[in-house]
């Protein structure tokens, strides 16, 4: 099993590009699917209101209204998801250890130190401007870009820890050859 690490700043186009890798080639792992899924578990809801003192029931959007008021909480948080997305993580590797390939979609990956965990790790980069256009046309705040974008390490320390390295300031049907052009050396 060769295990393949997608990672990027926010808004880089890691998900788009991790499709783009495993189609048809192995399963995928998204760390943002995975918090996701996390969320809706009535436990870790009772957890989270619990350590933030939430009452509303409108739990991610409340959360993100304290994050904003007060970036550290953002790591109280982060302490309490990560280890859970690894724990989802090790089962995704040992369901998946027959496959040629398994691919796992980390956004900080290089910020958690998660490196020796991969095989390969491919960075999808993208200039901070063409970055936070896109957060902004999903529907994001600027002010969260900002704090989520300065969470994340600069693009020089990422690149020094990856294998490959995909430019993705251009359009789909360039992004899909140059990532085909690095999938083609695994399969």
């Amino acid at each position: 099993m060769i295990k393949i690490g997608i990672t990027g700043s926010i808004a880089s186009g890691k998900t788009t590009a991790s499709q783009i890798l495993s189609y048809k080639r192995g399963p995928l792992l998204s760390a943002d699917t995975v918090v996701n899924s996390l969320y809706k578990k009535i436990s870790l809801q009772k957890l989270i209101k619990r350590k933030f003192n939430i009452k509303q029931h409108n739990l991610k959007k409340t959360l993100k209204e304290i994050i904003l008021r007060d970036n550290k909480q953002v790591k109280i948080l982060e302490k309490m998801i990560h280890p859970l997305v690894r724990k989802e993580m090790k089962k995704f590797s040992t369901n998946n250890q027959r496959k040629k390939l398994v691919f796992y979609e980390i956004p900080l990956l290089i910020e958690n130190n998660l490196m020796k965990h991969f095989d390969i790790i491919i960075f999808i980069k993208a200039k901070r401007k063409i970055r936070l256009n896109r957060f902004l046309d999903k529907g994001g705040e600027k002010k969260m870009f900002n704090l989520l974008n300065k969470r994340q390490f600069s693009d020089i320390k990422k690149t020094k820890f990856s294998d490959h390295i995909v430019v993705n300031e251009k359009n789909l049907n360039i992004l899909k050859k140059n990532l085909s052009v690095i999938i083609r050396k695994y399969v």
